[in-house]
């Protein structure tokens, strides 16, 4: 396949014409205030600072201000709903699952911005659906992997968002690229690149972690990856940024309209690249791979936007809200904190409690293609179906103490973070390399790293990451 000039622009124009981008959903909360919960072992909850007002922005409002939140305990079991981007751009949800793993694990939450569905809130039933595909669909078609709904006339399809054969056939085209001699060979430059960034953090000084540390490594990765110009890596994180978002006020894009032009300038800014690469021999890009892979080289655009969105975002969101994560989580955890430096070789471990405490995906979305049954509940065709990773990986009932952060686990790989059956993360020793290395290089430098002030959250339940998180290396 070659997207020449004509093919582009008609593809463009016939896009702009007939779809919009994923609906933008109004915010929902008006829950009664009451005093702040305590979750187990997990200190007190993050308040709650109520609906966004008029002119508010709702990707830098603090919590400065905030009122008590919401009882999760004082409302009727039927009206949580835990989809509230409220409860996420406040941190607020945790009591919220807590009492949905313990009342009613598989619950159905009748109304809310996203529509219906069910919520499978505990490990178990979270991974019996992620490794049912025959019952559970990943379809673009029937709804995609996040609570979103797209629209009917503007799907992305994208191999995770596919059903076997095709799903594992585009899979294979990419997963070389994280193979592991492919991740040994890539080690070196992680290296050299975590090391730079380091070396160029200011000492004594309040800096933005998220922007200086976090976006950098991974998107100097990202570039590496597809071969894309080291000059303009900053737009693949606009990008990933933009096509997690659900559009709103404040929002980095606040009309569906608007999401949709910004998808098709990484559509044209990726043709490009794809008709360089498709002219010359196989490279060891993930562009060049699509391009010439046996089932990726005859992709429609749409495809091809899908699968780039996809590579962008999952290459992107993991590494860089865990590598926040666990900045934030040692500074909660001093005595981690001590014990990480006292003793450098509990990194790895250190990398999948981080991975697991973040969950960096707060959720993956499937549709039932049958009627089942899930803890006692019959879940009917049609409906929307979501695994709160981010549920699942507290389930005291098989983790120990699972709110807290302990690098040290017996068993830290033991999540959910990744997923589970055909569609777990292609990506995910990439992930914990350069997490594993941002931290290696760390301690050759640095006794401490201070976080100051609270984070400024991610107003997404699919996202669980970082807008900003203030930080100050101690002279």
């Amino acid at each position: 396949m070659s997207f020449g000039p004509v093919v582009i622009a008609v593809s463009l124009i016939a896009l702009a014409q007939n779809a919009k981008s994923l609906a933008s959903r109004a915010l929902a909360s008006g829950l009664p205030m009451t005093k702040v919960r305590r979750e187990a072992d997990g200190g007190p909850c993050p308040q709650y600072v109520g609906p966004l007002q008029p002119g508010e922005d709702a990707m830098t409002t603090s919590t400065a201000t905030a009122v008590p939140i919401a009882d999760a305990y004082a409302i009727p079991l039927e009206d949580i709903d835990v989809s509230d981007i409220n409860l996420w751009r406040t941190n607020s949800f945790w009591p919220y699952f807590e009492r949905l793993r313990r009342e009613d694990p598989v619950h159905y939450c009748k109304d809310s911005a996203f529509g219906p569905y069910w919520s499978i809130t505990r490990f178990h039933d979270i991974m019996a659906v992620d490794t049912n595909h025959a019952a559970f669909s990943s379809e673009a078609g029937l709804g995609g992997i996040a609570i979103v709904d797209q629209r009917q006339d503007l799907r992305l399809p994208m191999f995770i968002a596919m059903d076997p054969p095709k799903h594992d056939e585009q899979r294979k085209v990419v997963s070389p690229i994280v193979a592991p001699a492919n991740l040994a060979n890539m080690e070196g430059l992680i290296r050299s690149r975590a090391a730079k960034i380091l070396d160029e953090l200011p000492i004594g000084e309040t800096f933005d972690w998220v922007d200086r540390v976090s976006i950098e490594l991974t998107t100097q990765m990202l570039a590496t990856l597809f071969d894309f110009p080291f000059e303009d890596r900053r737009k693949l994180t606009y990008w990933s940024d933009v096509a997690s978002c659900i559009p709103g006020p404040g929002m980095i894009v606040e009309t569906d309209d608007q999401k949709l032009t910004v998808l098709m300038e990484c559509l044209a800014a990726f043709t490009v690249l794809w008709n360089e690469r498709v002219n010359i021999a196989p490279q060891g890009d993930l562009i060049s791979m699509l391009a010439h892979g046996a089932t990726t080289r005859n992709m429609s655009p749409e495809e091809f936007l899908g699968n780039i969105i996809l590579l962008i975002v999952g290459g992107n969101d993991t590494t860089r809200n865990s590598i926040t994560g666990s900045l934030i989580a040692l500074n909660q955890y001093p005595e981690q904190y001590a014990k990480l430096r006292a003793d450098p070789s509990l990194i790895p471990s250190m990398v999948s409690e981080t991975i697991r405490w973040q969950t960096p995906l707060a959720h993956m979305r499937r549709t039932a293609v049958m009627d089942v049954e899930i803890g006692g509940k019959t879940i009917a065709k049609g409906d929307k179906v979501i695994m709160w990773y981010v549920s699942g990986n507290r389930d005291d009932s098989v983790i120990d103490n699972p709110n807290a952060y302990i690098i040290d686990r017996e068993r830290p790989r033991q999540h959910l973070s990744f997923g589970f059956g055909i569609h777990r993360c292609v990506g995910n020793r990439l992930a914990e390399m350069q997490l594993r290395v941002i931290w290696e290089e760390i301690l050759k430098r640095f006794p401490k790293i201070e976080v100051v002030g609270e984070p400024a959250y991610v107003p997404s339940p699919f996202v669980k990451g970082y807008l900003s998180q203030q930080a100050r290396i101690p002279a």
